[in-house]
């Protein structure tokens, strides 16, 4: 057989002469390719594109403190000891003109866009969707992170501690995940979703998971430790595998938001340190601020908010409970401090510490939620239960510890918010000025000095971008960018005297308003409820009068008038209208639309499922049926069939010596139904209901297989059981002292469904929307 010859086929003529010019071309993906695509190798040329990143790039480091004062730190006059933010201080800048937004979630959004909470759908917290865009909970595509922008050249992106930038309704297993940190420009994330959490059992999140504590409170952990470990690791791994790569850590604290705990030996350093009180604490700090040159000498020490006593004028008992409480957040806020110096330790160690721009801020003042007494539950407070300070003082060693979720009072928070008037929330200086700090080695020359021109939250990402040599991006992810609201800061850096040219910042919260120009201030404090019209404007000429003491309002009104009308003018261009203080249940409607965990009445559940938050969880409020499938195992079989709150208050059915029982903590007080049978191995249908009644309490009847095992009274049943969630075949934390977490079942539960009353209690929402104000 005689062999064939080969078929050749020449090229198309076209084709020969185009690749007799070969070039670089736009190849089908549309990706730009720098080389030359010939028909085969040799006449081709490949191509690389450049690293994103540009050689020797600063990294950037950003610390965010929670509802730390201007007062609060000791390099800003304070005597709680904090000398790792000192010393940032006195290698950096210390600026005295920076504003906030009064409260965490919008402050938020100002600092990771560089646009005003209002235009970025942040209005207050993230929990809240009104149905106007000015309050979304979530942050728009047209307004790119910056660590979506910063990834974008290279860095590498990690988020740890407190997000709440995502509506709450939407941080389940189940997702969205959209609003998520990972979703949001950071490559790695290891925190709490929600405004607050138990710094002895978090709920937390890794990337888009929900994973348990390391280990428990006994074994030393607390998640301020968790956050800089977990920190660290994920600098370290970069450094180690792809040390060219420059990395951007946005490090957000649970402190210093109550609950304010920490650990023993933290606690005791501070053991009667505050037995003085909050009148000669404040004078003595208000004095060191003078001189240590925070505050101008002239400056006069604001009047007690309305509902502050002096010192002299509360009983014993109320002394000693509010300066244990004071001893807690003292201890707290050294802890932290402690833990910010792991880090600067860690980041010398790895040589990153030279050439990293360490911000340190706080995102907004001191809080308010404590009350005029401080409060050890501080789940008290939102069911409207006030904190007896005769009964408080019993629990003394509790407080700051896991057996305690407390907060302060209304005086030590005006001490932390010196010379300052008002407190959290509020738009006087007292709500939104606070501390900020700078340090950079390599780009930083001026050490130790003090910066005093007015700067807000929305200039960080600006300053960042700046430093970093990089632009706003026109669009990101193919998305059109909405303007930048806030400026650099960097000419600051090197020059005390520099004017930043801005125009007027507005100021509103909760329908609290304000507004700066031109050294002045107007603001206003808005009474819920009451026409907008009414609001008595104050006027301060900030330039002469740092701490808003003299109100020059009578003196000026055609000034008072124009500051009023500018007030309108930048709240229409910055979407801050419609001006809304509407009844609470506006405020969640939109938690309860399809496809969301709230839009339903009954809840079905197939465990093992994740943990789930308190926002998402089946109300407890107005009484509940509990109907739980399970599958029992023979021998040892205790453990947490479910388990909503925490060791403060919350309730949990559980099987202990093989009986089943449930039990009802109302901040320490049990109400218990133990079965008086062990519950025999095999297949079971257990039922629990909680039947609300007309004294505020509920009856409790607990069955297995429909027989009547245990009954019980609660005497009061709580709006708002805990901030903690629920968890199905297990417990995150203790609601007993019963058992350890997580105290898992080891039998089969395959199905639980809750069903709430219909009828919500008078009461229910109101401190629904009081809880999530407070979890700022």
């Amino acid at each position: 057989m005689v062999a064939s010859a080969p078929l050749r086929v020449s090229r198309p003529a076209a084709l020969q002469e185009k690749r007799k010019n070969a070039m670089t071309r736009t190849p089908p993906s549309g990706e730009a390719f720098e080389g030359v695509i010939g028909a085969t190798i040799p006449e081709s040329t490949p191509w690389w594109p450049a690293p994103a990143f540009r050689a020797g790039a600063p990294n950037v480091v950003m610390v965010v403190l929670d509802d730390t004062g201007f007062a609060h730190l000791g390099c800003y006059g304070s005597t709680i000891e904090t000398p790792n933010i000192d010393a940032l201080a006195a290698g950096g800048l210390r600026f005295t003109g920076f504003h906030t937004t009064a409260l965490c979630s919008p402050t938020r959004a100002c600092l990771l866009t560089g646009r005003n909470h209002h235009a970025v759908g942040m209005r207050a917290i993230s929990n809240f969707d009104t149905g106007f865009p000015n309050m979304r909970g979530a942050l728009p595509r047209s307004a790119a992170t910056l660590a979506e922008i910063v990834r974008d050249h290279g860095y590498a992106t990690f988020a740890a501690g407190k997000w709440h930038l995502a509506p709450m309704a939407e941080c389940t297993a189940a997702g969205p995940f959209t609003n998520w940190p990972l979703q949001k420009g950071f490559d790695r994330y290891y925190g709490f979703l929600q405004g607050e959490t138990d710094q002895f059992f978090p709920e937390l999140t890794c990337d888009n998971h929900f994973v348990d504590p390391p280990k428990g409170p006994a074994d030393g952990y607390h998640v301020s430790e968790d956050l800089v470990d977990r920190s660290s690791a994920m600098i370290r791994d970069l450094v180690s595998l792809a040390p060219e790569r420059p990395f951007c850590l946005y490090l957000a604290f649970g402190a210093m938001h109550s609950p304010h705990q920490a650990p023993k030996a933290h606690l005791e350093k501070y053991r009667g340190r505050f037995d003085a009180g909050w009148d000669v604490t404040r004078e003595a700090w208000f004095e060191r601020q003078k001189t240590l040159g925070v505050i101008p000498p002239a400056t006069r020490l604001a009047p007690r908010n309305p509902g502050v006593k002096p010192w002299s004028e509360l009983s014993l008992n109320e002394q000693r409970f509010a300066a244990r409480l004071q001893e807690a957040f003292a201890a707290m806020l050294d802890h932290t401090d402690h833990e910010i110096g792991r880090l600067i330790a860690f980041l010398k160690s790895v040589e990153r510490w030279d050439n990293t721009l360490f911000i340190l801020l706080s995102d907004n003042g001191a809080s308010q939620e404590g009350g005029a007494a401080g409060v050890l539950d501080e789940m008290k407070w939102f069911n409207g239960i006030r904190e007896d300070a005769d009964e408080a003082v019993l629990r003394l060693d509790d407080i700051g510890g896991p057996d305690s979720h407390c907060n302060i009072p209304w005086g030590w928070a005006q001490a932390g918010n010196s010379p300052l008037k008002w407190y959290k929330q509020n738009t006087h200086g007292g709500g939104v000025r606070d501390p900020l700090i700078m340090h950079w080695p390599a780009g930083l020359a001026a050490a130790g000095e003090t910066r005093g021109q007015f700067c807000h939250a929305i200039d960080i990402a600006p300053t960042i971008l700046d430093v970093l040599g990089l632009e706003t991006p026109k669009t990101v992810a193919g998305v059109k960018q909405m303007p930048v609201h806030g400026l650099s800061l960097k000419p600051v850096f090197a020059d005390a005297d520099a004017t930043l040219k801005r125009g007027p910042q507005y100021f509103e919260m909760l329908g609290h308003r304000g507004i700066v120009a031109d050294g002045w201030k107007a603001v206003t404090h808005h009474a819920p409820g009451a026409p907008w019209d009414e609001d008595r404007w104050e006027l301060y000429h900030l330039a002469d009068d740092f701490s808003e003491y003299e109100d020059l309002a009578a003196k000026e009104p055609k000034r008072v008038k124009a500051m009023v009308d500018l007030w309108f003018a930048e709240a229409e261009r910055h979407g801050v209208l419609p001006l809304d203080d509407r009844s609470a249940i506006a405020l969640f409607r939109a938690s309860m639309r399809p496809g969301l965990p709230m839009a339903r009445y009954r809840f079905t559940y197939f465990p093992p499922v994740s943990h789930i938050v308190a926002d998402t969880c089946p109300s407890a409020a107005r009484g509940w049926t509990t109907a739980l499938t399970l599958v029992h195992p023979p021998g040892d079989a205790d453990g947490a069939l479910i388990a909503r709150g925490s060791l403060n208050s919350g309730f949990v059915l559980f099987i202990k010596h093989g009986k089943l029982i449930f039990d009802y903590n109302d901040f320490h007080r049990h109400t218990r139904v133990t079965a008086k049978s062990a519950l025999a191995p095999g297949a079971h249908e257990i039922g629990l209901v909680v039947a609300r009644n007309d004294d505020r309490g509920a009856d409790v009847t607990l069955t297995v297989d429909g027989a009547v095992v245990g009954t019980a009274h609660i005497p009061r049943l709580l709006f708002m059981i805990s901030s903690t969630g629920m968890d199905l075949g297990r417990s995150l934390s203790p609601v007993t002292d019963d058992y350890a977490a997580p105290f898992a079942y080891p039998g089969v539960i395959s199905k639980v469904v809750f069903e709430p009353a219909r009828l919500a209690p008078p009461g229910e929402t109101k401190a629904h929307v009081r809880a999530e104000m407070a979890r700022q």
